[in-house]
């Protein structure tokens, strides 16, 4: 028997990313992040395509809530032009629902590399073009595309984009305000130039979402649900908030956690465990 987490009486600045609670139905998690005091969500666009747009954006509205991010746009690395034709449009619909849902940005994870091709150089080129061609329609309808680095082991599959500074290079390559990064934690804490990235991404009014979950050891035999509870794995947390919050950063701090037993944990007790491991180890330095 699961004995009822403790209630919270709500944490400034926290947002609880839907795939922390990837397992419970949507409606559920959206009442027990409002039952915790939290007052925003990140949001994925498989829940509107459950959901429906116009009702989801009810239902958070009706649970009192908004939207921090939505995620995810990008996989723009297509080489063939009917391709990539096709990837700009469904990014130019992500961009509709970011705004339809309230949300200031779209995080973008820009995609890999085909076995056959293997030209990540290449890969890297389209992304920036398409990222620069999507910067305008996003700008009109007051979205910014966040940027979004990942581990190095994720390069093949999912992101040619590895580092706060290469996604920063395509960003300012833009020329528009609408293009910028996110800081996700899991995926850059072994950056030793990760600092002065911050700074920079800060001093060019690019620095748009702080994601924060834990590096967990042993990888599991998908390494992106190796993203665990703050303080069970290897980040500094104290460390890189305080990066961000030398920059001035106040936005919201979304916690994204992509683990088989967090999935098995009530949403309540899960979110109860997320705020608490905040207070102790993001919040009081930032």
């Amino acid at each position: 028997m699961n004995t009822p987490a403790p209630e919270t009486t709500g944490t400034p600045r926290l947002s609880i990313n839907r795939w922390t609670c990837r397992t419970t139905p949507i409606q559920e998690f959206l009442e027990a992040t409002a039952a915790a005091g939290i007052e925003a969500v990140g949001l994925w666009r498989q829940d509107v395509a459950e959901v429906g747009l116009e009702a989801l954006r009810r239902r958070v509205d009706d649970a009192g809530l908004r939207v921090s991010t939505v995620c995810r746009g990008g996989f723009l690395t297509a080489a063939a032009e009917a391709d990539r034709a096709a990837a700009l449009e469904d990014n130019r619909r992500a961009i509709d629902e970011t705004a339809a849902l309230g949300a200031p940005t779209l995080v973008l994870v820009v995609g890999g590399i085909s076995q056959e091709d293997k030209d990540i150089a290449g890969a890297r080129a389209r992304v920036a073009e398409n990222i620069a061609a999507l910067a305008p329609y996003a700008e009109e309808r007051g979205v910014t595309l966040s940027i979004e680095p990942l581990h190095p082991m994720f390069a093949a599959d999912r992101a040619v984009v590895s580092t706060l500074d290469q996604a920063l290079d395509i960003a300012e390559a833009t020329g528009s305000p609408a293009a910028g990064v996110v800081v996700d934690t899991y995926h850059v804490w072994w950056d030793p130039y990760l600092e002065r990235a911050i700074q920079r991404a800060a001093d060019a009014g690019r620095l748009l979402s702080y994601q924060v979950c834990d590096w967990n050891l042993p990888l599991a035999a998908e390494p992106l649900f190796s993203r665990g509870y703050m303080g069970d794995g290897y980040i500094d947390f104290p460390a890189i908030t305080r990066m961000i919050a030398a920059t001035g950063y106040d936005g919201d701090i979304e916690v994204e956690i992509f683990h088989e037993d967090v999935w098995a944990t009530p949403a309540a007790e899960a979110i109860h465990t997320v705020a608490e491991r905040f207070e102790q180890l993001v919040l009081p330095y930032a």
